[in-house]
């Protein structure tokens, strides 16, 4: 594969493990605010390189040093979709992040785009003077980040999908995006677990699915 792999809003090291069990080697650029996280992705990926800065103020060209970007990974903030964020107001600023993708898509014209956040991520939208989501707005702001995508080439796709269904023991159902610039269409991974008493698992075609006990 040709080009960089880079890992924004990189916390400890889980989306680069990722990418590097899928790739046969690290990242090559990953970029985080917070120094403690970015300590533990260090020890995890010690052949990465390490950008200790505001998403926001980092120039993609620059990052990059010109160099082509084959694969841009990106795990925005969840905490302001989430529902788990309760009643509290939102940030407009913390939802907006997502738009630096767009910001690097832009301006490296990576050949795949992976996102992951919460499933409310789909729900993007504009916030009330009070900082609470427009009801009647709803999703608005999210089709608008994936038509800016799309005008930029991409065919541009996304799913939820649940851990346990792959073997890992959590129910957590998270929304994954992929955008592809190859002209071929994302590619979804086929479950490998399921419910113990499912007709596949008993069949023997996938395993059951594992527990945290």
């Amino acid at each position: 594969m040709i080009g960089l792999v880079v890992d924004l809003f990189a916390g400890g090291g889980g989306a680069s493990e990722g990418l590097a069990q899928a790739l046969g080697r690290d990242p090559d650029i990953a970029i985080n605010h917070d120094p403690e996280a970015l300590a533990m992705h260090k020890v995890n990926h010690p052949g990465t390189r390490h950008m200790l800065n505001d998403i926001t103020r980092v120039l993609p060209l620059e990052a990059t040093g010109g160099q082509s970007v084959a694969i841009l990974h990106a795990s925005p903030d969840c905490t302001h979709f989430s529902k788990a964020k309760g009643a509290k107001p939102r940030s407009q600023f913390i939802r907006d992040l997502a738009w630096v993708v767009v910001g690097w898509a832009e301006a490296t014209h990576p050949m795949l785009i992976t996102l992951e956040n919460v499933e409310e991520f789909l729900t993007w939208g504009p916030l009330d003077k009070d900082g609470f989501p427009i009801k009647e707005h709803a999703g608005d702001t999210f089709r608008a980040w994936v038509k800016r995508l799309k005008r930029l080439g991409y065919n541009v796709s996304w799913r939820l999908l649940r851990a346990c269904d792959y073997g890992a023991p959590t129910t957590r159902r998270r929304l994954f995006v992929v955008a592809r610039r190859d002209g071929h269409s994302p590619v979804w991974p086929k479950p490998t677990h399921g419910a113990p008493d499912s007709p596949a698992v008993i069949a023997g075609r996938i395993k059951p699915w594992h527990t945290a006990a």
